[in-house]
């Protein structure tokens, strides 16, 4: 495939008679899962409302194919990404065991209980990057590899977008544009309002780790705190690799970054528990700073903004990735609907309202409330942990919310 497809005049939208013929209907930039998503369900709705479709990165998929990172995807994105293609190295997660450190309390959510083959599964971001790259290529999707895009200009009609290529500069022009490129949270200009942005003071740690006595399918979130540490199944050798995520202060994830192995994996030890014995490797440590930056406006004219370009959220639950496939989704809805129109935008955006609020919301109030090293406080979270458990509409109605989000 060609850095730079040639794309056509298209007529759908009904320019202004005598106006200048836009090259595509939308334009994505950002051809990671939530792009690559958003192009390939576009794709395949055209046969209803013919859509001309451009996706602008500036790598390659393949530059993601070694990408070791894990992330979570749940049962609700699984159902909705199988259309496309699911990679086949997906490690399911039957069960999900939550406990705070140092305090009584814990809740289990259990597949069976609702029914389900598998709450959620875990992937290597480069499989999934591949999987949704190969299922967007025979498509009927211009994409521009190897191409940065810059700040664009908004028009009554549409958006021109500069693009810089291997070929040299050129201006698109299209009618709608999503931006699909959201990055870490410490990599993003902060535009969301006070109350969208905040900085949790905390640093994740990253790592592939090996355990003694492995939990084959079980995920667990265990608050200490500082932060909380997520260990989520990975497969390989007797289901022995887990993904970690480790959230910590600042101070002491450069100090961690900087131990020996063996030492580190004895902090680790210490800080979770023997639930599954010994910590014997870790491979792959990086880090990098969490927070939270949510737009309060998801669309600015014919701008609209998904993923992490929406919102970047805090790691704890795992919700970033599937809150931003069901933006995606919920997009694909309203251009099928009513085409590249403002009309469009406005009702992706109002569907999205509940969902984002939600999620946003619990996803904060998780990360800033168990990390209050408070007696008292620390109580109280572990009758809410247990009480969970005996109170099963409210634990069903918080796992579905995990699992599916809100679907109005």
């Amino acid at each position: 495939m060609s850095d730079v497809s040639q794309p056509q005049p298209v007529s759908s939208g009904a320019p202004d008679a005598g106006a200048a013929p836009f090259d595509f209907d939308v334009t994505i930039v950002g051809a990671g899962p939530v792009g690559l998503a958003l192009a390939g369900w576009l794709a395949r709705r055209s046969a209803t409302r013919a859509l001309s479709i451009a996706l602008v990165d500036a790598r390659k998929p393949e530059d993601a194919q070694g990408d070791p990172r894990a992330i979570a995807v749940s049962q609700g994105s699984r159902m909705i990404l199988e259309p496309l293609r699911w990679p086949a190295d997906a490690t399911a997660i039957h069960r999900i065991h939550v406990s705070q450190r140092g305090h009584f309390g814990r809740t289990l959510i259990d597949h069976t209980e609702h029914g389900l083959p598998a709450l959620g599964y875990v992937l290597r971001y480069g499989s999934i990057v591949q999987a949704l790259a190969e299922a967007a290529r025979p498509s009927a999707v211009h994409w521009l590899q190897n191409t940065s895009a810059q700040t664009p200009l908004q028009e009554h009609e549409g958006v021109t977008l500069p693009v810089e290529t291997a070929q040299g500069k050129r201006n698109l022009r299209t009618r709608i544009l999503v931006n699909a490129e959201g990055g870490l949270f410490h990599e993003q200009q902060k535009s969301g309002s006070a109350a969208g942005t905040r900085d949790y003071g905390q640093t994740a740690l990253v790592g592939t780790v090996s355990v003694s006595t492995p939990r084959p399918h079980v995920a667990w979130e265990r608050f200490t705190e500082q932060g909380p540490i997520a260990l989520l199944p990975t497969g390989g050798p007797r289901d022995a690799d887990y993904a970690l995520v480790w959230c910590c202060s600042p101070e002491e994830a450069a100090r961690r970054a900087q131990l020996p192995d063996d030492a580190f994996l004895r902090e680790l030890g210490a800080a979770f528990g023997d639930r599954m014995g010994r910590f014997t490797q870790i491979k792959g440590r990086a880090a990098f700073p969490l927070g939270l930056n949510a737009l309060d406006t998801l669309v600015k004219g014919r701008v609209v903004a998904i993923g992490n370009a929406a919102q970047t959220l805090h790691p704890v639950a795992g919700q970033g990735l599937n809150l931003g496939l069901r933006d995606a989704h919920a997009l694909t809805d309203a251009l099928s609907t009513f085409g590249a129109t403002p009309l469009a935008l406005a009702a992706f955006a109002q569907r999205r309202t509940l969902d984002r609020r939600l999620t946003i919301r619990s996803t904060d109030t998780l990360a800033r409330l168990f990390t209050v090293d408070f007696p008292a406080l620390a109580t109280l979270r572990g009758l809410a942990l247990t009480a969970l458990e005996f109170v099963p509409p409210v634990k069903t109605a918080l796992a579905r919310q995990m699992m599916f989000g809100q679907r109005r």
